[in-house]
């Protein structure tokens, strides 16, 4: 394994979230951090592949466990989209006192949302991309829908999620409900880079199309026509790292002058 991979606990708001830390060497031109797809976890496809994609191209990638999820600690069930954007802001200043402020957030899918949201809570970031993200939050409920009347009423229920068996609460229904993401794109101050596919099934196009026309310049858009949401093609994670790597050039500053 690589001298310059790192396993690292991060104190979260449920516990100790368990990440990986991957650089090119001693001097990286920006960290990026990378927040995984709903029930995904750090060592998904697409999150390692893309990861190890942007360090050959001379990044330094955290990927982290969300609380509940892999390796981290917390009960899923008791994590929402509010607990995991205050996560994320805790591993980004996590970075910033004992290696570098990240200058990139990448997310894929509910991630994506979920930097979306963090985004505005971080201070001095060049940018954010998304990866197949939903518009809002609520977006992810179509996974268990079927569930919600029944969690409603009862306060929680058992759901399947990628085969998985997990429990979902009313207090993660209410708290994605609230959520005014379309300001919060609004307001957003980075430059943002939107990739999705046309072929997306999961999370349709039109949601990286309501994403990108509340946003404010600078903003651009990548098709990953013929990917699916979950990127399980390794040409198409490729595909992402190398566009990423480039599109960020414009925006980074040389991380030795900070």
């Amino acid at each position: 394994m690589s001298k310059h991979r790192s396993k690292l606990e991060i104190n979260g708001t449920q516990g100790t979230l368990a990440a990986i830390l991957e650089k090119p060497g001693p001097h990286p031109k920006a960290f990026i951090i990378y927040a995984h797809c709903f029930t995904c976890g750090k060592d998904s496809l697409a999150a390692s592949r893309i990861s190890r994609g942007l360090v050959a191209q001379g990044y330094a990638v955290l990927r982290y466990d969300f609380a509940g999820i892999g390796n981290s600690e917390g009960k899923f069930e008791d994590t929402n989209f509010t607990s995991s954007v205050d996560d994320l802001v805790l591993v980004a200043q996590h970075l910033k006192e004992n290696y570098q402020a990240p200058a990139i957030l990448i997310g894929h899918s509910f991630g994506g949302a979920v930097v979306l949201g963090a985004a505005g809570k971080i201070k001095n970031l060049k940018g954010v991309v998304t990866v197949a993200a939903p518009s809002k939050p609520c977006h992810v409920i179509k996974q268990f829908a079927q569930f919600e009347d029944e969690i409603q009423a009862n306060g929680q229920a058992d759901v399947l999620l990628s085969g998985r068996p997990f429990i979902m609460k009313k207090q993660f229904l209410d708290d994605v409900y609230s959520q005014n993401q379309d300001e919060t794109i609004r307001k957003l101050k980075t430059p943002l880079l939107v990739f999705h596919s046309p072929r997306d099934t999961t999370v349709l196009i039109k949601e990286a199309e309501h994403i990108y026309g509340y946003a404010m310049h600078p903003k651009s858009f990548i098709s990953l026509d013929p990917a699916d949401h979950l990127l399980t093609s390794s040409k198409d994670a490729a595909y992402v790292a190398s566009s990423v790597a480039v599109w960020a050039e414009h925006y980074i500053d040389d991380a030795s002058n900070h």
